[in-house]
């Protein structure tokens, strides 16, 4: 009995003391002003057709220019590359501020005769719709993925 009345006195000691006074800290800082939000997107924002500039990362040399159409719903997409016939595209999410797509197989622009998917990152950033693309080729050994980048202004 006398150990658990021992027990309360110091609970009751430690739970009312003053805790020390400490020294300020001098490496606490205010913390930073949140930041705003990114603008939602929804597809009726990016719907008409687009005039796309795109580069691999790493060799900027390397370009690849065409049309893309896009509509107010997941139906009606696709990437027009010239000569040839329009690659439906298929609209994978639409969350916050971007658009995530794929399209393939087709065959490459870049590499003739080879077959490639894509996988496209897409927001609207100053009026221009800007994002990335990841490139993966139907090939054995390296060299099975490219990254672009991208940059589209609404045609007239």
């Amino acid at each position: 009995m006398r150990a658990v009345r021992n027990c309360w006195i110091m609970f009751l000691v430690v739970g009312c003391s003053k805790p020390a006074d400490k020294p300020a800290d001098s490496t606490v800082r205010a913390a930073p002003a949140m930041e705003e939000a990114p603008a939602t997107i929804s597809l009726a924002d990016v719907a008409g057709t687009w005039k796309v500039h795109s580069t691999v990362e790493g060799n900027e040399r390397t370009a690849v220019s065409y049309d893309m159409v896009a509509t107010a719903d997941r139906s009606g997409w696709s990437i027009n590359f010239p000569g040839r016939k329009p690659i439906p595209v298929r609209i994978v999410a639409v969350e916050g501020d971007s658009v995530v797509s794929e399209a393939g197989p087709f065959e490459s622009v870049l590499r003739k005769g080879v077959q490639v998917s894509t996988r496209v990152v897409s927001r609207l950033q100053d009026g221009k719709l800007v994002g990335t693309t990841t490139a993966r080729y139907q090939v054995s050994g390296p060299d099975t993925l490219a990254r672009l980048t991208f940059e589209g202004t609404r045609a007239p």
